[in-house]
């Protein structure tokens, strides 16, 4: 294998919301299952330093890393589907490109001179895409970018591209295009020419795609492939298909019968050997024919918006996969639920999952919700806010302490079972401030989490500002819910469960984020089993 690092650079062109991060992570499949050691990094033009002060309803889901850095959801696919860790090197956004030049501009490492976005704006793009490449660990680093082909904010980010492919010279560099091609039922024909304009705006700016990968709901004809060879300036077998799928799960395997692996690495002038995705494949058929199903209900506020809670339904995917179930996910919506709907809205469910969140918008309906699990012993997995709401529930229902709540909600509540972390009280700025990244966990040995997870210390990733209050954690405990994994150094209340209960557990940190296909985590397939378990006692 070559010794420099090759690069793959992912263009959008035509609309958003296209699937690059799935291209890019499935080619990344692809290139792994042939021996080479593959990263992949996304660039989003958006001026935010990160999206964690970004609302899920603008840009889904915060994915979070085991370093702590606050990502965009694409890289959650990235290690579903590669079960490779990323890292704060794994996204960068025009917002830290600028942070990062304005400070060297500060300190006086320009010597004077006029600061533009060429070079200096690109210079930093390019150091950016470079350093996974340059630690020595990857064979080909594949880079991502954000955004349509022709937007304002992207147009930096393709001058840094143009740049670098000139910098590392021949074979070393291979420019993927994304496209649509749309099909316009009126005419009964396929259209190239949105891709073709979008070519066309990519080579203004002095790209040139080597491989469009079009995204369409019918077949491509091959008059209709070497018409697009042709007029966007790529050879015939650079023409790939990448038609609708049932499951993001079955695009490697698409990709795969399209030649993509193939064609990349012959323009990178590295070997191509048969990719051996066996498992992946074991994954897929039983992801596809599982012999039973459940239903789970989700319970939210950003229920409308699947990408919200991307990393919790990918996780049920796994998990079911490794049960042999189709997992059902029902989302309800919490600020509509109440005592009055609450039996309706939940009593069909064969297990519940109280996911996490901010703020006091339909806190209310999660207790109500996780009053109903605990009293009708449907089994429930609470996550961060999910686990406090369940801390809250029972302060109020079971210890009957008036008022218990968190201080997020109610700064003055007369009972604080949970509270802002000592660390965080004397924190202004909102933006990468939490308690972020894997922390260690101690489990209570024969807890139910120390049989799910078989270990006695546990690394998983967190992202909150508010904590179990340890003052009340003897009182919790008489009244029957107990503190099964606590953080060895701070002693930070990390798991709580209800014994009496056939399984009830809330976890302060988010599992979703560690479950790959090759390794569904053991929390989400335990919870699987135990939503299976109370549908057939039922």
């Amino acid at each position: 294998m070559s010794s420099n690092t090759k690069y793959i650079f992912v263009t959008g062109g035509v609309t958003s919301s296209l699937g690059k991060g799935i291209i890019a992570a499935s080619l990344a499949k692809l290139l792994q299952s042939q021996g080479y050691k593959v990263t992949i990094q996304k660039l989003d033009p958006y001026i935010n330093v990160d999206p964690g002060t970004l609302n899920p309803y603008e840009h889904g889901e915060c994915y979070v890393t085991e370093d702590g850095a606050e990502t965009d959801l694409d890289l959650g696919h990235y290690e579903r589907f590669l079960n490779v860790p990323t890292s704060q090197a794994n996204n960068v956004t025009t917002g830290r490109i600028y942070q990062s030049v304005i400070q060297k501009e500060r300190e006086g490492k320009f010597l004077g001179k006029t600061v533009q976005v060429v070079p200096h704006i690109t210079d930093e793009i390019k150091r950016r895409v470079q350093i996974l490449g340059k630690s020595g660990d990857y064979d080909i680093v594949i880079t991502e970018i954000g955004g349509t082909v022709g937007d304002i904010e992207s147009l930096p980010y393709i001058e840094a591209v143009r740049q670098l492919r000139w910098d590392l010279g021949e074979n070393n560099g291979v420019v993927i295009h994304l496209t649509l091609i749309p099909y316009l039922s009126a005419a009964g024909e396929l259209k190239t020419k949105p891709t073709q304009h979008s070519v066309k705006t990519l080579m203004e700016s002095g790209v040139q795609a080597d491989i469009l990968v079009c995204r369409t709901e019918h077949t491509l004809p091959k008059d209709l492939r070497r018409k697009l060879a042709l007029f966007c300036n790529v050879t015939p077998d650079s023409v790939i298909q990448s038609i609708d799928a049932s499951t993001i799960y079955d695009v490697p395997n698409l990709m795969l019968k399209e030649g993509l692996d193939k064609v990349v690495l012959k323009k990178l002038d590295l070997e191509c050997t048969k990719p051996n995705i066996s498992n992946w494949n074991k994954f897929v058929r039983r992801h596809k024919n599982p012999k039973s199903e459940v239903t789970i209900g989700l319970i939210g506020k950003y229920v409308e918006l699947q990408d919200s809670y991307k990393s919790i339904l990918e996780s049920f995917i796994h998990a079911g996969a490794e049960n042999g179930v189709k997992v059902i996910v029902e989302s309800v919506h919490s600020e509509y639920l109440n005592e009055e709907n609450v039996k309706l809205m939940l009593s069909h469910l064969d297990a519940v999952l109280v996911a996490p969140g901010f703020g006091e918008r339909g806190i209310e309906g999660k207790i109500t919700a996780v009053k109903y699990v605990r009293e009708n012993k449907i089994p429930f997995l609470g996550i961060c806010l999910g686990m406090q709401m369940a801390v809250i529930e029972f302060a109020r229902n079971v210890l009957k302490l008036e008022g218990a709540n968190s201080t997020e909600m109610d700064e003055d509540t007369a009972n604080p079972v949970i509270g802002l972390m000592e660390e965080q009280k004397t924190i202004k700025n909102k933006g990468g401030t939490m308690r972020l990244g894997a922390w260690e966990c101690k489990l209570l040995q024969g807890s139910k989490v120390s049989k799910i997870y078989k270990e006695d210390i546990i690394k998983e990733r967190h992202r909150h500002r508010y904590e179990f209050n340890g003052e009340y954690k003897d009182q919790i405990e008489q009244g029957g819910m107990f503190a099964t994994g606590l953080n060895p150094k701070t002693k930070l209340v990390e798991i709580i469960e209800i014994p009496d209960h056939p399984w009830f557990v809330g976890v302060q940190y988010h599992p979703e984020y560690k479950s790959t296909v090759e390794n569904p985590h053991p929390l989400f397939v335990a919870f699987v089993k135990a939503a299976l378990k109370y549908k057939t006692s039922k």
